[in-house]
Formats: structure tokens, sequence, C-alpha cells
């Protein structure tokens, strides 16, 4: 089962996407402009081999809803991300409307 709808962080909308799957649930909140994801996000990939796409985007591990993704410190972002000043530790709320 596949859930998206909006979710408005201080005025600002972004859209939450929540993918059930076997055994494990996908969790991503996007903006025009990038992402954040739960731990399924290989942000290792973004960096080295799709760096030509200069993909804005953050990962946060150990969140079973969307909710605890926005609040949980992020633990890993994009070099791209980083141009933005998202950071590992900023909560994802706050990457999000740095990427608005």
């Amino acid at each position: 089962m596949m859930r998206m709808e909006p979710v408005d962080l201080d005025g600002f909308t972004a859209t939450a996407i929540e993918v059930k799957l076997p055994k494990t649930t996908l969790l991503v909140v996007t903006t025009d402009k990038g992402y954040i994801m739960c731990g399924a996000l290989d942000v290792g990939l973004l960096n080295e081999r799709l760096q030509d796409r200069h993909i804005i985007a953050a990962r946060a591990t150990g969140v079973r809803t969307i909710e605890q993704l926005l609040e949980a410190p992020l633990d890993m972002v994009t070099l791209e991300a980083e141009r933005l000043g998202i950071v590992p530790g900023m909560r994802g709320r706050d990457a999000v409307l740095k990427m608005r």
C-alpha cells in the first residue's frame, strides 16, 4: 500500500510518501528541490555514482513514521544538501524547510 499526502511545515507544504513493503516501510518527505528519507536511502551512491545529478537528499535511520522522520536527527546528507546548509544532526523538519 502507498499513501501520499501534504504535510504542513510552518506554512510550507511538502509531500509525505509512505510505501508499505514486506517487512519494511519506505518513508519520504519531498519538495521540488530535494527530499529526506528513511534508512533505505543510499547517500553514498548519490554522492559517488550519481554526483553529476546534484541530488539534494538526507537520511534518518530508526524511524517508522513520517512524524518520526521529521523529528529525527539526520545521520547522512548528500554533498548538495551540505551546500544548502543541511548537516548531519539537523532535524528532518529543518532540512526540509531549507529545501523549499
